[in-house]
């Protein structure tokens, strides 16, 4: 079946990043792996050097860099909402759908025979029929007490659970026991069109019983997993984490012994990798980081179209940007054009501006829908800012005696992030607005600083899945209590119209009507001026060159137990 969206998440790559921004398949894509930005030549939608697994040997360490540590292990709780939390828990918890390199969605084997649409009316009833070989590393099986443990922790009616987004849980009205304890009834209020996104990843019963489960059961531990591999360690001081290979897996053997994940600085990664202590890491979209691992002695940089987009998310609860006319102006007064040339130089990577929220530009559904909001015009930017009443004086504009001093955070160690900062710095001083570069630690950036909403501005790059609308729902979704929780909309604005039309959106099952309806959330959402889009980010990972059946992943969802070296 084939996904018509994507979704969003977050991460730090070189770029810090989050899971959550999703699409359907490439269009313009020929069948053969490719797809297009723009009207630029084809790229690739996945470079994994995929290999049969007789080909790639038995045993030996993966050494895979990271660019944070994350601290909440719980994916499906707000401050666990990272790619790097994803690259580890992948290999270690279950997921019922997979997803291909276009995007196209199939049941995973390993933990689900089938999945089906038993009944479209009067109400939406999938039934789930599980692998019954399947179990926890307690030694319990996974059922669908576990399923209807997760519905009830992740549809929002119990505010104590620090979710993501209630999105699809919500639209829920039972999950039964079928037949059996390995057959799962969901039946659903009303129509919701990505329910293959939902029980990914799946946690165990346990993670749900309670709000205190949910939210500190999971920090700096990894307590029950269920895939190839097992968690064994973290090390604190030296910053990894290593999983071996699960003998009790019931599934294909691991090739790998085991995998060790160490985490530093973005450009500490890279030295690392050059000089031989890495075999994976992501170069993020940095030229001198991108040419010193292409010219690594026996590596190779594997880059794809990814459903990655890079941006400049506005805080609409800071007093300074409160008002949709400022953030309006400050968007206005930013060369989004002279920031994507100056981030994809020396990348092999055409250059497109990114107009939309939810779709990539390699995406089918996608449409430009920024319009004037969209342009770089500083003149334009001025009028709005002197409307609002803030004047220039001197150099920076004042309103009732306090200067439009803007804090632009990024986390310390990626470069791109200081750079952009630094162009954008000079773009708003041109419009009389001062933008305060702060470097933050890469391990704090999102847990202290962006999710918390302790920042002005602040770049980092939004991860795509297979579902646009629903993973990116939570992104630019309303506040449920007036402003206390706004989960992972980081941005803090929102409106009951975005909402409804992500809502229609989501339900709708045909993919046209479904594209239709997400365009439409897209242009309110460039009106309050929540997330800017700057360019379709590339996947650029650095490997060795035996590495098999890992790398730039695009859409594809890696299976770890098939990643090995060839020789």
């Amino acid at each position: 079946m084939k996904a018509s969206r994507l979704a969003l998440a977050a991460v730090l790559t070189g770029s810090l990043a989050l899971t959550g921004c999703g699409g359907g398949g490439p269009s313009g894509g020929d069948g053969s792996g490719t797809a297009r930005v723009g009207d630029d030549a084809p790229v690739q939608a996945f470079d994994i050097n995929p290999r049969p697994r007789d080909q790639v040997r038995d045993g030996g360490t993966l050494r895979w860099g990271l660019n944070e540590l994350p601290t909440q292990w719980n994916r499906n709780h707000v401050d666990g909402n990272l790619l790097m939390a994803a690259v580890v828990s992948n290999a270690l918890l279950p997921a019922p759908f997979r997803s291909d390199e276009k995007a196209e969605i199939a049941p995973n084997p390993d933990y689900l025979v089938d999945a089906r649409i038993t009944q479209s009316k009067p109400k939406q009833v999938i039934t789930y029929t599980l692998n019954p070989k399947a179990k926890w590393s307690t030694g319990a099986p996974i059922t669908w007490a576990d399923y209807e443990a997760q519905w009830k922790a992740l549809n929002g009616a119990d505010t104590a659970y620090r979710i993501v987004t209630p999105t699809g849980y919500q639209d829920i009205e039972s999950v039964k026991r079928g037949k059996d304890d390995y057959e799962v009834v969901v039946t659903f209020s009303r129509p919701f069109a990505d329910w293959q996104s939902l029980f990914g990843p799946l946690l165990p019963k346990s993670a749900n019983s309670s709000p205190e489960a949910f939210n500190t059961g999971w920090v700096d531990k990894i307590p029950v997993t269920a895939g190839p591999f097992r968690f064994k360690a973290f090390d604190q001081t030296a910053k990894t984490v290593t999983i071996v290979r699960d003998d009790a897996w019931w599934g294909e053997r691991a090739k790998l012994d085991q995998i060790i994940y160490r985490a530093s600085e973005q450009d500490s990664l890279i030295g690392a990798f050059g000089n031989g202590e890495l075999d994976i890491t992501d170069v993020g979209p940095s030229a001198p980081d991108y040419a010193r691992a292409k010219s690594t002695s026996g590596a190779e940089v594997r880059q794809a179209a990814g459903p990655d987009f890079r941006h400049f998310t506005f805080n609409g609860s800071s007093e300074l940007l409160k008002d949709v006319n400022v953030r309006r102006a400050i968007q206005l007064g930013i060369n989004r054009q002279a920031i994507a040339q100056s981030d994809l130089q020396g990348l092999d990577w055409p250059i497109a501006l990114l107009n939309n929220h939810f779709f990539m530009n390699t995406q089918e559904g996608y449409q430009d829908n920024a319009g004037d909001l969209g342009a770089y015009n500083p003149e334009k930017a001025k009028q709005l800012l002197d409307a609002a009443g803030w004047k220039l004086d001197g150099a920076v504009r004042r309103k009732d005696g306090k200067a439009l001093d803007l804090r632009f955070v990024v986390p310390t160690g990626v470069q791109l992030s200081k750079s952009e900062g630094e162009l954008a710095q000079s773009m708003l001083a041109q419009i009389g607005v001062k933008l305060t570069i702060q470097a933050v630690p890469s391990d704090d950036f999102f847990t202290k600083y962006v999710i918390p909403g302790n920042f002005d501005i602040t770049p980092f790059a939004y991860i795509g899945t297979p579902f646009p609308v629903s993973s990116s729902y939570g992104v630019y979704v309303n506040s449920p209590d007036s402003g206390k929780t706004w989960n992972a909309n980081f941005g803090r604005t929102g409106s009951a119209e975005i909402d409804a039309a992500m809502q229609k959106a989501g339900a709708a099952l045909d993919p046209a009507q479904a594209h239709a309806d997400t365009n439409q959330a897209d242009k309110l959402i460039w009106q309050e001026v929540n997330v800017l889009p700057l360019y379709q980010r590339p996947q650029n990972v650095a490997t060795r060159d035996n590495l098999a059946n890992a790398g730039a992943r695009g859409f594809y969802d890696l299976r770890y137990q098939d990643i090995g070296f060839t020789e």
